[in-house]
């Protein structure tokens, strides 16, 4: 067995990790196997990156051969044991369950099925949509957040590489396995900066100003669009932009602004009671039956769900669910909701805030 050590003084992170556990009590983990199931392949190396003394360190097990495989396993179970957190890249699928497997295999006692967990994987892939990515690589993002590697193999083409190793034992080929390792775990610390648009949906957005703009379609009609300017709760490393049903987001550093279209008329505000209700279809509305005697039978029938509703010309902004009430439709099978423009709503900023979570959120969803 070879353990390696390493200093890694110039690699920082501009990310915080919105998390019970601080950096120095997590470890992020790589491992490299010559297959993809525990109980047919080996584990040759383990790889984590701490954080000591004001200082990001790498420490790596490597198995000169498959007989060496219970010892580093052994030897990175003891070292994590000083850990609560776990950050790794699709480990929930593959990293932790192979090392949870081989430890049964060996009798080890093992604790880091009970720490904590971030896979920085499961975490972006909701996202992969609005940051445009063609797929949710470790290598696609660290493209997408401009972080160089030394590195060029994958861990596929790495087997035959340990394999011709074990075989002939060679310095170049063991700094290519040592090195596609630390790259991956150098390159996991890196990545932690995405997790700042993650957090667009799942932490509170300030609103710091709003604001009505007018402007022309593209048929030349003059509109009116809400806009909202945004402090984001985490800094973003890559400006992006993105838009759904006219709604439009721009984000950079840890600031965004927010679009979304002003609807200026007539809407439907649809009663949820109907039996409860005539539907008058001269007036084109609902009445209630305890002030609708007035009305003639034959200017009146019952109501239905669909012709329960009043009338009323007003502003409108879109809402995905009933965020805001009472909420208004074009029609009763759409599934858009609209609540009113009003005055006093203008008065409350907290409110916006809540708009615009609202809409990003709605972002995520319909991606």
């Amino acid at each position: 067995m070879k353990t390696m050590k390493t200093k890694l003084s110039s690699l920082k992170t501009s990310y915080t990790i919105k998390s019970q556990h601080s950096l120095s009590e997590t470890i992020f983990l790589d491992i490299e196997t010559t297959g993809f199931s525990a109980s047919s392949s080996s584990l040759y190396l383990i790889g984590c990156v701490y954080y000591e003394n004001d200082c990001f360190h790498l420490i790596q097990w490597f198995a000169q051969d498959s007989t060496e495989e219970k010892t580093i396993l052994q030897e990175f179970l003891v070292f994590s044991q000083k850990f609560k957190q776990i950050i790794h890249f699709n480990g929930n699928r593959f990293d932790v369950p192979y090392l949870l497997q081989k430890a049964n295999v060996f009798g080890l006692s093992e604790a880091i099925s009970k720490m904590d967990a971030i896979d920085l994987y499961k975490r972006v892939l909701p996202c992969k949509q609005l940051l445009k990515l063609p797929d949710c690589k470790q290598k696609t993002i660290e493209t997408f957040l401009n972080v160089s590697r030394e590195d060029t193999f994958s861990g596929g083409e790495l087997i035959r590489v340990y394999q011709t190793y074990v075989a002939n034992p060679d310095q170049e080929l063991f700094e290519q396995l040592i090195q596609h390792n630390a790259d991956d775990l150098v390159g996991l610390v890196s990545l932690l900066p995405i997790l700042a648009y993650c957090d667009l949906f799942f932490n509170s957005i300030k609103v710091k100003k709003v604001q009505a703009n007018y402007y022309k379609d593209f048929q030349g009609e003059k509109k009116q669009e809400l806009l909202m300017k945004l402090e984001l709760p985490s800094n973003l490393p890559v400006a992006i932009s993105y838009g759904q049903f006219d709604c439009y987001f721009t984000g950079k550093d840890q600031e965004g602004t927010l679009k979304i279209p002003i609807l200026e008329g007539e809407l439907k505000y649809f009663y949820s009671n109907y039996k409860d209700y005539y539907y008058l279809p001269i007036e084109d509305t609902a009445l209630h039956k305890s002030v609708a005697s007035f009305v003639s039978k034959e200017h009146r029938i019952p109501a239905t769900a669909r012709s329960c509703y009043t009338r009323k010309r007003s502003q409108y902004l879109p809402q995905w669910e009933a965020l805001f009430e009472p909420f208004f439709k074009q029609q009763y099978e759409d599934t858009i909701y609209y609540f009113e423009l009003t005055e006093e709503l203008k008065q409350h900023r907290d409110a916006f805030s809540i708009y615009a979570s609202h809409i990003l959120q709605m972002f995520l969803k319909h991606a």
